[in-house]
């Protein structure tokens, strides 16, 4: 009697299945059960596109708990909206230009949040493929670990799959408290969340993205900011005789290795006294359990405390998620072998700095007991204030924050893999269009060119050169992801002429002014 229910389960199931799909709505048949999508088509393209939104990679998380897989759901799910982002924090304390213009940026429309989150989104191209499957390219959104979630409109993938017949995935994962809870009650290899859910969410891709038309062994990470710091850790914590859930990875305008840390190859301070400032302000101190106080607190309530104190939250080195020196791993070439492809903007900093004019607050702030006589003097040799290239104090510290936190990062980050026997590609990202500047000379800005590679920049007012640029990157991301040997079309690092432009390794041009900062990055002050 029991199987018999069963059987007449699957056989109702599969006939609604297939009158969804004469009806020529997009459908896949997953693990958890089968999900309807929506499809859409451009100009441009020979064939239209299938995006699923908002597929449940995980069950509704407990707080401060590790994700689990979903439940099976019993009839055709419809995910054809994208779902609540994670609870964003966006830090009340920054300068007020750069919280405001930060919100313009990544929370404009703002979406439903909500610690229900752990959805993924997929677009896929609709036309069959011949072959075993599509390389799949798998976004991991920035944001410092504190903001961001994968509906935001310019990470729609539709156009990017589309144009260069791939398969895009997005997914959300938790930030800030709810995704790195630094409370002592849980055990190390248990706080990382939000890098949990990332890996949750790329087991999900491995498993199930075959049913969209997807070559599970032909995965690409690709990420900006913190999600290639994500990228990173995911690559650090693969030893060279593992096999990672993927097999090439972007780095754009982010890495573990070296970011100027107080403590050499540790980028990320011990977050416990902001877990501890939190619990107070929650009057949670004399609790039986100070963890368990926390999780009853409205949502709300966590999200405005450490907006306005600010806290932050910070990954912890459980070397399950995050190594205890990923750059001393890199150096070591004991990671996996997985082909890097990496790189920076021209003005990283521009936008990070707006509202600063006072060069030496800056570097006391940013450089503390490190900014030695010596140091202070060869900065300002390099940076002179007011010549054509520097004209003010704010020109000085933005090409300052660009070098020191992201240039000459990359420019060792790539060496060091180079080195080790990772074949690695760099790239330099310099494409100011008026349609993506969203405040006046900021040039090329921290995460301007994520809508040049997604092509989800405006088209109305799109110069002839801004396609141009958008369709070589987009092509040169595809031609990685599909064959990452070969790489993205110039030569690997090390090699020669080996940035996207041309530029020599370490290049005055280019890297010039790295020598300055060689002992702060790599720890020596």
């Amino acid at each position: 009697m029991h199987s018999y229910g069963i059987s007449s389960i699957a056989l109702s199931l599969c006939l609604l299945i297939n009158q969804i799909s004469a009806s020529n709505v997009p459908t896949a048949t997953i693990d958890s059960g089968a999900v309807i999508g929506t499809t859409t088509s451009f100009p441009s393209s020979s064939t239209g596109v299938n995006k699923f939104l908002g597929i449940p990679f995980g069950a509704p998380p407990e707080r401060f708990t590790p994700p689990k897989e979903p439940e099976p759901w019993p009839r055709p799910l419809e995910v054809k909206a994208a779902k609540p982002a994670c609870i964003q924090k966006f830090a009340c304390t920054y300068p007020e230009e750069v919280r405001q213009l930060t919100m313009f940026l990544f929370n404009e429309p703002a979406p439903e949040e909500s610690e229900d989150c752990l959805y993924l989104n997929v677009f896929a191209p609709a036309a069959p493929y011949a072959g075993k499957g599509r390389a799949v390219l798998f976004w991991i959104y920035g944001g410092g670990l504190e903001f961001g979630h994968a509906g935001i409109p310019f990470y729609d993938g539709s156009y990017f799959a589309a144009q260069e017949d791939v398969i895009v995935v997005s997914a959300n994962y938790r930030t800030n408290v709810f995704g790195f809870p630094s409370s002592p009650e849980l055990p190390v290899q248990e706080r990382n969340l939000g890098f949990l859910d990332q890996r949750l969410a790329l087991d999900w891709v491995q498993r199930n993205i075959h049913a969209f038309g997807g070559d599970p062994d032909k995965i690409t990470l690709f990420g900006e900011s913190a999600g290639a710091f994500s990228i990173d850790a995911l690559l650090t914590s693969h030893g060279r005789n593992t096999t990672p859930p993927f097999r090439a990875a972007i780095l754009q305008s982010g890495q573990l290795s070296y970011r100027g840390n107080r403590v050499p190859g540790r980028p990320y301070v011990d977050s416990t006294p902001d877990w501890n400032n939190l619990v107070s302000l929650l009057n949670c101190s004399d609790s039986t359990s100070q963890i368990e106080c926390v999780r009853t607190a409205p949502a709300t309530t966590l999200k405005s405390i450490i907006e306005h104190q600010p806290l932050i939250f910070n990954p912890v080195y459980d070397n399950r998620t995050l190594v205890t020196n990923p750059g001393q791993t890199r150096k070591s070439g004991n990671i996996a072998p997985i082909p890097i492809l990496s790189g920076t903007t021209r003005d990283e900093g521009r936008i990070l700095v707006i509202g600063q004019s006072n060069l030496t607050a800056y570097l006391d702030a940013t450089f503390g007991a490190r900014l030695t006589p010596s140091l202070l003097s060869a900065i300002t040799d390099a940076y002179s204030i007011g010549d054509k290239e520097l004209p003010t104090a704010y020109n000085a510290i933005a090409a300052i924050e660009t070098d020191v936190s992201f240039r000459c990062p990359d420019a060792l980050f790539t060496a060091d893999s180079a080195a080790a026997g990772i074949p690695t590609w760099r790239y330099v990202f310099d494409g100011v269009f008026r349609n993506t500047q969203q405040v006046n000379n900021t040039g090329a800005y921290h995460s301007s060119e994520i809508k040049i590679v997604f092509g989800t920049y405006e088209r109305g007012n799109a110069t002839v050169g801004q396609e141009a640029l958008s369709a070589f990157m987009r092509g040169a991301w595809a031609r990685f992801a599909r064959d990452p040997v070969q790489g993205p079309g110039w030569n690997r690092v090390g090699t020669g002429a080996e940035f996207l432009g041309g530029a020599e390794d370490l290049d005055v041009g280019v890297d010039g002014r790295c020598g300055v900062w060689r002992d702060v990055l790599t720890g020596a002050i």
